[in-house]
């Protein structure tokens, strides 16, 4: 209404009935970090920037080499990514045996990336809103490529700690991430893999390191579990105490979460993959016990020296090959198992966000099924898992991924990385803290500068009260009644004194019971005397 009227007329005043209320933030909103092919959309460059995608075909016009034409498709899968194992004579037992022959897969590190795969594995698990940060493009394979040496870490020597401790920067700047996820980590030197994991642990629960602190969890997979010592893996100096160590005791324990251990996808198709992934015709002639009869002979010859006058596709020589020799066939299928072996955290982002959407950020995200998954590196039992699930010494539990007949592959653990701690044990109890903190932030931002007076207050506590009645009735807080699931306080001599008002404090005080998941359930079972 105009404050002083000066022409004759009617005016009208609206007035809100209601008070603002808590808009919920978004809750899985996962960035990842690492290389890919491309970085550029329409002549820009995107490199070390974070872009928000919402599908596999987002990431495709940023990231994906494109085939020539309009409109723009993607070009072939077996151009987007071409890791390279060399198939050598083995002096054990190998990783396949043709013919009685062992046979070690031997990667080249130089070629094996885990971003392009693990993207496609989060969108098949339910993966929605995320942001990608490229720190380097993959270059293409090598003239001349390298096995790995039998023994050594699978690391890549392309992948660089500095690259992607500067994308964890540029991820500090955007408020709406949530989770944080880098597979190409999985790629670096052991150490710096530490410490890109106490980068992350900084970032999410550091005031200084960030533009939304206390806002995102990081998701972290175990070093060396795509191959993991089927006897010593949980042995001292073996992968699993050896990641604990690497974890470190950050404070930020409770912004952690481990899985183990890799999976077995079926992300790349057999149609995806062909002889250059497997060294070429060379390389092959050398292994192949019918590589010396027709028609492999004239088949591996062509692969080498394609002939003058019509020459065959690299699809049609792949073609021909798996047709005419089941030795290849062989090869070819163990070669795509072990482009298939991936980390788990991408699969439970997208597990994350389809709990979220479906259920709630208050129910943990376990005892569901993986899809395009088919089995884990490493078969863990009860017994095998109860030392994971449970580190009495430090409490950096770590989440087992497990294979069960007539279920699939389960997410089967529900811990953060600070299991020892009453409060912050469970990882769906972290993530509801936040979700309730992040919410009433931005939702009191509306408050700053207001008067500090009983009107205020009265607003404030009216509208946390409906929020987390709201919530109450989804089941997100424990209690048979909300007053027993919730207590708001706010106001003079209650959460402030005349000195917080004369200097501008506003002191909320929230109190919430957050439901806990019923992590070991018991039945007591007796014989009674028939009545």
């Amino acid at each position: 209404m105009a404050s002083s009227p000066q022409t004759p007329g009617v005016y009208i005043n609206e007035v809100n009935a209601f008070p603002n209320s808590v808009v919920p933030v978004a809750t899985a909103v996962p960035v990842f970090i690492g290389y890919t092919m491309r970085a550029d959309y329409k002549g820009k460059s995107y490199l070390n920037q974070a872009i928000q995608i919402n599908s596999m075909q987002d990431f495709q016009a940023f990231y994906c080499l494109m085939a020539p034409g309009m409109p723009p498709t993607p070009a072939a899968e077996s151009l987007q990514y071409t890791p390279i194992y060399h198939i050598q004579k083995s002096l054990g037992t190998g990783d396949v045996t043709i013919n009685g022959t062992p046979l070690d897969l031997l990667p080249d590190p130089s070629t094996i990336y885990y971003l392009y795969s693990s993207i496609k594995l989060f969108y098949q698990n339910g993966g929605s809103t995320a942001y990608i940060i490229s720190v380097g493009l993959i270059p293409p394979p090598p003239a001349s490529s390298k096995p790995l040496n039998l023994g050594d870490p699978l690391v890549n020597p392309k992948i660089s700690y500095e690259a992607l401790s500067g994308g964890l920067q540029v991820a500090a700047q955007e408020s709406e991430i949530t989770m944080i996820v880098i597979p190409d980590s999985m790629l670096l030197k052991e150490a710096d893999n530490a410490k890109l994991m106490g980068n992350v642990l900084s970032q999410c629960g550091d005031q200084t390191e960030c533009c939304a602190p206390g806002s995102r969890v990081g998701l972290f997979d175990v070093y060396g579990a795509q191959s993991p010592d089927i006897e010593l893996w949980n042995q001292d100096g073996n992968i699993i105490p050896n990641f604990r160590t690497d974890v470190g005791m950050s404070e930020f324990l409770k912004f952690g979460i481990a899985y183990f251990p890799f999976l077995k996808t079926s992300i790349v198709e057999d149609s995806d993959i062909n002889y250059i992934n497997m060294g070429g015709g060379k390389e092959l002639a050398l292994v192949l016990p019918d590589a010396g009869t027709d028609p492999v002979k004239t088949i591996l010859s062509q692969m080498q020296t394609p002939p003058a006058t019509n020459p065959p596709s690299a699809l049609q020589l792949e073609n021909a090959l798996l047709r005419a020799s089941d030795a290849y066939s062989n090869l070819h299928d163990h070669v795509l198992e072990k482009i298939n072996t991936l980390p788990a955290s991408a699969a439970m982002a997208g597990v994350y966000t389809t709990m979220d959407s479906n259920k709630g950020v208050w129910y943990a995200p376990a005892n569901v099924s993986l899809n395009a998954v088919t089995d884990t590196t490493l078969k863990l039992s009860d017994l095998t898992q109860s030392t994971l699930n449970v580190d009495p010494v430090t409490g950096k539990s770590i989440n087992a991924i497990r294979l069960k007949p007539g279920f699939g592959v389960m997410v089967w653990g529900a811990r953060t990385l600070d299991g020892n701690s009453q409060d912050w044990r469970y990882i769906n109890v972290r993530r509801t803290m936040i979700f309730i903190e992040q919410s009433l932030k931005l939702a009191l931002q509306a408050y700053v500068f207001q008067p500090n007076v009983s009107n205020t207050w009265s607003l404030v506590q009216s509208m946390v009260t409906s929020f987390l009645t709201s919530l109450w009735n989804q089941g997100a807080l424990a209690g048979s009644t909300a007053a027993a699931s919730f207590k708001v306080a706010i106001g003079l001599g209650i959460t402030m004194t005349p000195d917080d008002i004369l200097n501008g404090n506003m002191n909320l005080s929230v109190q919430v019971a957050l439901s806990h998941p019923a992590e070991f359930i018991t039945i007591t079972i007796s014989q009674m005397q028939q009545s």
